[in-house]
C-alpha cells in the first residue's frame, strides 16, 4: 500500500484550546501520525514545541521529526486565550476551506478540524451554518451527511442534531431516517472495514412508545423504515428503548447505534469515554474527524487542555484513510 498523505488540521478558533492540543498531540505522537496545522505561526508559538513552517503538505512527515508542522495561513489579529477576535473569523473559515481543498485534491489523506466558536464566526464574518458539519457538506456539495460519535466501545449517530427537542418529532421523517441509515451503513463498510454492519435504532419515546401508549412515532415512522430496509438486506434492529441500549451487553449486539436526537446519542458516549470520543462526518467525499469537545475558553491558555480526543481523532482519521486506500 502506498504511503498515506499527511492529515490536514484546520486550526479552528485560536483563542480556544486548539493550538495547545495541537502542540501536545505532536509532543505525544511526533512523526508517528504525520499531520500539519493550517494556521498562523504566531498562534502556535510559546506552547513548548517548535512550530516548523512548511510550504507544502508533502513536507509534513520530515518536519514532524523536529517540531509541529505548520502550513502558514496568516491571521489578522493575535490570539488572546479565552477572547475570540472578530477580525479573525474570516481567516478561521478560510483555513477550513483550505483544508477541504487539500484533502479533495489528494494532498492530505484526511481533514481533522479543531474546534470553532460558532457565535464568534457569525459575529465576525456572518457565518451562516449551524456548525462545522453543515459547512463541510456545503463545501463538498453534499446534501445530507451524518454525524457519528465514536470511541473504542461505541459508535452512535444522532438522526437529528442541533434542533430544539420540541422540533424533533416533525423532523424525524422516513426520508431522514432512510438517508441516515444508508449513509451510516455505507460508512461502516468503507471507513471501518465492517463487511456486514449491524445497526440498532433507538425509539423516540420512553420505552420506544410502549405500544403507542407513550407516543406513536416509534410505530408509524421508525418501525416501517426498519422493516423496509431489512427487506433490502440491511441488518437492522429496533426501535429499542433507549435506556437499555447502551450497557455493555447491548453494545455487543451492534456495530453502530442510531439515536433519534442529540442528547440521546451524546450522553452515552460522553459517559462511556468523555475524553476519547471522536466526531466523524460520514457521507462526505473525504474523511473528516474532530475532537468531541469545544473551544473550552475557560481553560484556554492555562496549560490544562487534554489532547486525548484530538489524538484519537488523528488516529481514527489515519485508520479510515488506510481503510479507504485498501
Amino acid at each position: 500500500m502506498a504511503r498515506l498523505a499527511p492529515i490536514a488540521v484546520s486550526i479552528g478558533e485560536p483563542a480556544g484550546i486548539g493550538p495547545e492540543i495541537a502542540a501536545k498531540a505532536w509532543q505525544s505522537l511526533g512523526a508517528a501520525i504525520p499531520f500539519f496545522v493550517i494556521g498562523d505561526i504566531g498562534h502556535l508559538t510559546g506552547l513548548g514545541v517548535r512550530p516548523i513552517p512548511i510550504a507544502h503538505p508533502s513536507e509534513a512527515g520530515h518536519a514532524a521529526l523536529s517540531g509541529l508542522p505548520v502550513l502558514a495561513h496568516p491571521f489578522p489579529a493575535a490570539a488572546t486565550p479565552g477572547q475570540p477576535a472578530p477580525e479573525n473569523a474570516t481567516a478561521i473559515i478560510a483555513a477550513i476551506a483550505r483544508g477541504v481543498d487539500l484533502v479533495m485534491t489528494g494532498q492530505a489523506s484526511a481533514l481533522t478540524t479543531l474546534p470553532i466558536h460558532k457565535k464568534a464566526l457569525k459575529d465576525g464574518a456572518g457565518f451562516g451554518f449551524p456548525g462545522h458539519t453543515e459547512y463541510l457538506a456545503h463545501l463538498a456539495g453534499v446534501g445530507h451527511v451524518v454525524m457519528m460519535l465514536a470511541c473504542r466501545a461505541l459508535r452512535v449517530v444522532p438522526a437529528t442534531i442541533h434542533i430544539p427537542l420540541r422540533d424533533v418529532p416533525a423532523a424525524l421523517t422516513p426520508r431522514l431516517l432512510i438517508d441516515t441509515i444508508r449513509i451510516t451503513h455505507a460508512g461502516l463498510i468503507r471507513d471501518f472495514g465492517i463487511a456486514h454492519p449491524r445497526i440498532a435504532l433507538t425509539g423516540l419515546n420512553p420505552h420506544a412508545g410502549e405500544g403507542g401508549v407513550m407516543g406513536r412515532e416509534d410505530i408509524t415512522v421508525i418501525a416501517p423504515v426498519i422493516s423496509a430496509l431489512r427487506d433490502e438486506g440491511l441488518d437492522l434492529s429496533g426501535p429499542h428503548p433507549a435506556d437499555t441500549m447502551f450497557h455493555a451487553g447491548a453494545r455487543a449486539t451492534y456495530d453502530a447505534a442510531i439515536a433519534m436526537y442529540h442528547d440521546q446519542a451524546l450522553i452515552p458516549i460522553k459517559t462511556i469515554d468523555f475524553a476519547g470520543g471522536v466526531n466523524v462526518t460520514l457521507g462526505l467525499p473525504f474523511i473528516r474527524t474532530s475532537p468531541d469537545h469545544g473551544t473550552a475558553f475557560d481553560i484556554a491558555g492555562t496549560g490544562r487542555a487534554d489532547p486525548t480526543s484530538f489524538i484519537a481523532a488523528l488516529d481514527m482519521a489515519q485508520n479510515m484513510a488506510a481503510m479507504r486506500a485498501r
